[in-house]
């Protein structure tokens, strides 16, 4: 029902504000400003080189859209901050699948999807590579944007499971909405390390 009446009402850009029009998700002056960018930052990785694919801060129109996504239910926004996303994605990095970061069952229920899922079938159909959803929570975790820095280790800590069976060989893109910290993708990283995954990348909209 929510998506039959945003197709019949008028509808404001969740960047920006301005008119939509015709366009889906986004204006194209909020699409223009997607600019994705691979950075260094070293908790998430031992190797000296950049590993994190983002389209910035958390902040301004790119924190608006993300929570269109994430909380208005604007399942639109996927396809264009998840196409813009993937045009950032070094092809050095020899990515082999795109495996999004699980929300609890309970929590996805409620939502009634999982946007990090959304986004990584977005992206993983740009690289020309599967979305494996391999990685599941075997708790329900509080909200890490709440918690102190020590707080947020403790309450991911052992959180995930991976089963490998899905995944082809080779590289790893994890794709979460937002990085905070970054301890979420730490633990999701270290449950893909435990089943014999090696190459771990990592991709978020925001941090």
């Amino acid at each position: 029902m929510r998506a039959f009446l945003r197709a019949l009402l008028p509808r404001s850009c969740p960047g920006c504000g301005a008119q939509l029009g015709r366009a889906a998700g986004l204006c194209s002056s909020c699409r223009v400003a997607l600019r994705p960018r691979v950075e260094l930052y070293s908790p998430l990785s031992p190797r000296p080189e950049p590993h994190l694919v983002t389209l910035g801060r958390y902040r301004g129109r790119t924190r608006r859209a993300v929570r269109a996504l994430k909380f208005g239910g604007t399942r639109e926004l996927a396809e264009v901050l998840g196409a813009a996303l993937a045009t950032g994605v070094p092809t050095r990095w020899a990515v082999q699948a795109v495996v999004p970061v699980p929300l609890h069952p309970s929590r996805e229920r409620e939502r009634g999807f999982n946007q990090a899922a959304l986004l990584a079938g977005v992206v993983a159909a740009e690289l020309g590579v599967p979305s494996v959803p391999v990685l599941r929570r075997t708790r329900v975790t509080r909200q890490q944007a709440r918690l102190s820095a020590h707080e947020r280790t403790a309450n991911v800590a052992g959180a995930f499971q991976a089963d490998p069976r899905r995944l082809p060989p080779g590289a790893v893109l994890l794709l979460d909405d937002v990085m905070t910290t970054g301890h979420t993708l730490l633990a999701c990283r270290d449950a893909l390390h435990r089943v014999g995954v090696t190459r771990v990348y990592f991709a978020v909209i925001a941090h």
